[in-house]
């Protein structure tokens, strides 16, 4: 406990693990992300976007719009309704974690959105993520939940717990999944948007919400220091 003196703590930047789309890469989403909200949004996280494992295998629909190469965390088997390489997917992240963190929280789109809501869950069950810090809070844009049984139940058995962000684009073809992940969370901010499964710009409202949730887990931050 510091004195009646004592001059404020300083309020620490969330530092963010960022989680890119399906068959895009770390330098895109920062493109995405960073290029697209204001400064205002920006300079109040520290944000590190990381590559997947493994390289596309198949055609990116970012192809002609930005540059390879591209990547994917996982890849699905609809016939079997499986996922591929997903344990490999999670020893990664956690080696990125003990490598370039600790991070206090993730940002994910699409597919990294739906790994990163599902990660909390994973965590606090043993799965994943047993050798680095609880993930404090996450940021999901696009996002939804997984579907096969094996990933699910330890996922969302339990409610997800830590402050959510959560970006619903009013004609992405993933809303309803979207939907039904919000409702799996204890503590949700929905911002949302009329445009469809992209990073959305931040105006009005959207920013304010924004804004609200980083000021939110600045101070969770710097709280948790200081105890």
């Amino acid at each position: 406990m510091g004195s009646e003196g004592d001059a404020p703590a300083a309020i620490r930047k969330p530092r963010v693990l960022c989680l890119h789309g399906f068959r895009t890469s770390g330098e895109i989403m920062k493109t995405q992300v960073v290029g697209k909200w204001p400064e205002s949004v920006t300079s109040g996280l520290d944000l590190f976007f990381a590559d997947a494992p493994f390289p596309c295998q198949g055609k990116s629909d970012v192809e002609g719009i930005f540059d390879p190469p591209y990547y994917e965390w996982f890849q699905f088997n609809k016939e079997f309704n499986e996922y591929k390489n997903f344990d490999e997917c999670l020893v990664y992240i956690e080696d990125l974690i003990v490598k370039h963190g600790p991070f206090d929280g993730l940002m994910g789109f699409s597919q990294g959105a739906i790994l990163s809501a599902a990660l909390p869950g994973l965590q606090k069950k043993g799965v994943a993520l047993t050798k680095v810090p609880k993930i404090k809070f996450i940021m999901i844009i696009g996002g939804a939940k997984f579907q096969s049984p094996a990933v699910a139940e330890p996922a969302y058995s339990d409610p997800i717990d830590c402050p959510s962000l959560h970006f619903i684009g009013e004609n992405d073809f993933l809303k309803t999944h979207g939907l039904a992940l919000i409702g799996s969370c204890v503590d949700p901010v929905v911002v949302h948007h009329p445009k469809g499964h992209t990073v959305p710009r931040l105006v009005g409202k959207g920013e304010k919400q924004v804004l609200d949730f980083i000021d939110k887990i600045q101070k969770m931050v710097t709280t948790a220091e200081q105890d």
